[in-house]
């Protein structure tokens, strides 16, 4: 369902990504982890084209795209068909949860605003918001806020959803309430690209994991055996020490 080949991307003389190439097939929950600074967010970033790479191939629902030269028209195109959470929300502090939800559907797909109104409700209900639909940011909880950003993302009905480290901003406490909805998601066949610290999550929820490092992919594989027994060495020690901080 979805391909990168070869992905570069360089900040000045910074390489963050250095020919990172992964597969994602339909219903796959696949985590990406590893230490800060190792290039999973630019990953996501370039993969939804919120960065321009410097090379590479994406190869989504059947057609390829050179990441370097992408046309604007591709772009909305994929776009059209993916989500993206964020980690910090990104919503609109003057719009309800049922706007915030709805914006996108009407502006950029043109959904009758009865329609967006109604998708967004189910959108809301299934994330667990149903009743705080009329409530301003302000007036939600951080997790509640990436609920709501959860539901923008699911109304579209997307092939694929990206997260980049959904549950990084909030309070601890607060953790488990978006855990519980991605959860949800994975279990109804939603296929996912997950860039988490969360390493429960990861082993219990992804189907696959990948392990990156300084721009590139250390080790990556299924979930059960890379947790079991990780191949490489660099990766063991990554997953002893999360172990010990846990």
């Amino acid at each position: 369902m979805l391909e990168v080949r070869d992905l570069r991307k360089r900040f000045g003389h910074l390489t963050v990504l250095d020919g990172v190439s992964l597969r994602v097939e339909k219903g796959d929950v696949t985590a990406v982890i590893g230490p800060s600074g190792g290039g999973k967010t630019t990953l996501l970033r370039c993969v939804n084209f919120l960065e321009k790479a410097d090379g590479g191939t994406l190869i989504f629902d059947g057609n390829s795209y050179d990441l370097r030269t992408v046309s604007k028209r591709d772009m909305a195109a994929v776009r059209m068909k993916t989500g993206f959470v964020f980690q910090n929300f990104n919503l609109f502090s003057n719009k309800t949860a049922i706007q915030n939800v709805t914006e996108g559907l009407i502006i950029a797909r043109r959904m009758p605003k009865d329609q967006a109104n109604a998708v967004a409700m189910r959108a809301l209900d299934r994330v667990g918001l149903r009743d705080r639909a009329d409530h301003y940011p302000s007036q939600l909880s951080g997790g509640q806020q990436q609920r709501v950003a959860i539901a923008r993302a699911v109304a579209t009905n997307p092939e694929i959803i990206y997260f980049d480290e959904p549950t990084s901003a909030l309070d601890p406490e607060l953790i488990g309430e978006v855990l519980a909805v991605m959860r949800d998601l994975a279990a109804s066949g939603m296929t996912m690209l997950v860039v988490t610290h969360e390493m429960r999550f990861a082993r219990e929820v992804s189907s696959r994991v990948i392990f990156m490092e300084n721009g590139g992919i250390v080790e990556q594989g299924e979930s059960r055996a890379f947790f079991a027994a990780p191949k490489e060495a660099r990766t063991q020690a990554f997953l002893r020490t999360i172990s010990a901080e846990n």
